[in-house]
């Protein structure tokens, strides 16, 4: 089977990729570097021709509300336009835990409307609501970083590794559309600061971390609901240890 990855290179695409092909699959990986643009729709004709599933993975280069908004809107159109063209029979995408409680935030209300977009299509869908991974903590504390104090969100989350999200996104790619949002998360919810705080300690980060129940995250306020999955989640195995031991991120 033919499937593309849109942002095939990224952190789970390249690990989705390899994935698929190791099952034997006719996968290509998809981004600007490789003349594939879905901004500018450049060449999504030609790679597109013969695909029955697509898995759209890309992310805005900017998280500024106007620019993000621009760009899953226009990237959503052209992909969507030229699938409906190629006769694709799955489109898959990657959004957020908590994207549709959460208004305030420019980013948050920029993945609702690639969604939207993606329902009235046409074409059969799954939408995959992933909860945050371990991979951006160290982001989660750099954003809050002011001197030798990072002021973090004390809502709970439940980050899930990429490894686990690639695991998923294989088995989404190789079943039918549902039609609908499948949501994905780590093994357990734990405080944001909490978990943050334990990161910097792993890294030997000398940085404090405050709990602030109004810290901001993409631009909005947190309560304990937000960002943690509700409807039957599939949930990864990978814990914070295991996922640190093996990925030896950097602190910053």
């Amino acid at each position: 089977m033919k499937i593309v990855v849109i942002g095939g290179t990224g952190l789970i695409g390249s690990k989705t990729v390899e994935r698929l092909r190791r099952k034997g699959h006719d996968v290509f990986a998809a981004s600007p570097n490789g003349g594939v643009n879905t901004i500018t729709g450049e060449g999504l004709a030609e790679v597109l021709e013969g695909a029955q599933v697509v898995i759209d993975l890309a992310n805005s280069p900017s998280f500024e509300d106007k620019a993000v908004l621009e760009f899953f809107e226009t990237s959503g159109r052209n992909l969507l336009a030229a699938e409906k063209a190629a006769g694709v029979k799955h489109h898959i995408a990657l959004s957020i835990v908590g994207a549709e409680r959460l208004p305030d935030s420019g980013y948050m209300r920029a993945k609702m409307a690639q969604e939207k977009l993606i329902r009235g299509s046409g074409i059969p869908y799954t939408i995959v609501h992933s909860t945050q991974f371990f991979e951006f903590l160290g982001g989660i504390a750099q954003s809050g970083t002011v001197g030798d104090t990072t002021t973090v969100p004390s809502a709970y989350f439940q980050p899930i590794a990429s490894d686990d999200v690639a695991d998923i996104m294989t088995d989404v790619a190789l079943s039918p559309p549902v039609n609908g949002v499948v949501e994905i998360g780590g093994p357990e919810p734990v405080r944001m600061s909490d978990l943050v705080a334990r990161f910097l300690k792993a890294t030997n980060d000398p940085r404090r971390v405050t709990a602030d129940p109004h810290a901001r995250y993409f631009g909005t306020q947190l309560d304990d609901r937000s960002l943690v999955p509700r409807n039957h989640p599939r949930l990864g195995t990978v814990r914070f240890e295991e996922w640190f031991s093996h990925s030896r991120p950097s602190g910053h």
